[in-house]
């Protein structure tokens, strides 16, 4: 059990943490193919916890590394962006629209997706293993997919229209890349 607590080890007990995250996501993303979104917002959840206590873990035991860095942005790409994203598409967009509206919402998606990923990119490379900036430019993509799970939350209790998440998922996905100042919890 030495390689839990190892540093170099591809499976250490802060990576474990991060590869519990990812199977929550990819059982979230199941639950949305079966709009059982109920289900799927519940891991997404449980995968958000296991992100804030691997980078606890990865810290406070000395496990932080290259391999583990690149490892928490892949699972952050896919609980953070494409399950809220995949999650609005099938629960809000694809109800409400057709033709048209469904490809402008189609593009939104891709764009939100897009600025998810070049902001998870632009972090990994400015960013050491193991440090953590007081300040982060730009909204973390975990506080973007809970600013999505308020907008799903609005339109699936009717207080938002579908061409609102449209407009919200466009500044959201702007805000991953701007120059907003977010302190770091």
């Amino acid at each position: 059990m030495k390689f839990l607590w190892t540093p170099s080890s591809h499976f250490n007990l802060a990576n474990l943490f991060t590869f519990v995250n990812i199977t929550a996501g990819l059982l979230a993303t199941y639950f949305i193919t079966q709009n059982n979104f109920t289900l799927a917002i519940i891991l997404a959840w449980i995968g958000g916890a296991f992100d804030i206590f691997d980078g606890k873990i990865a810290r406070k035991y000395g496990l932080s590394n290259e391999f583990g860095v690149q490892l928490d942005s892949f699972a952050d790409f896919l609980s953070f962006v494409l399950v809220p994203v995949f999650l609005i598409f099938q629960a809000s967009y694809a109800p409400s629209f057709n033709g048209f509206w469904l490809l402008i919402a189609a593009i939104v998606s891709i764009y939100y997706v897009i600025s998810g990923l070049r902001r998870l990119i632009h972090f990994n490379l400015h960013t050491d293993a193991g440090a953590v900036d007081k300040y982060f430019t730009g909204v973390p993509t975990p506080l973007g997919a809970i600013l999505l799970w308020l907008v799903y939350l609005l339109n699936a209790y009717e207080v938002l229209p579908a061409y609102g998440v449209l407009l919200c998922m466009l500044l959201i996905g702007w805000s991953l890349n701007s120059t907003i100042k977010v302190r770091h919890p």
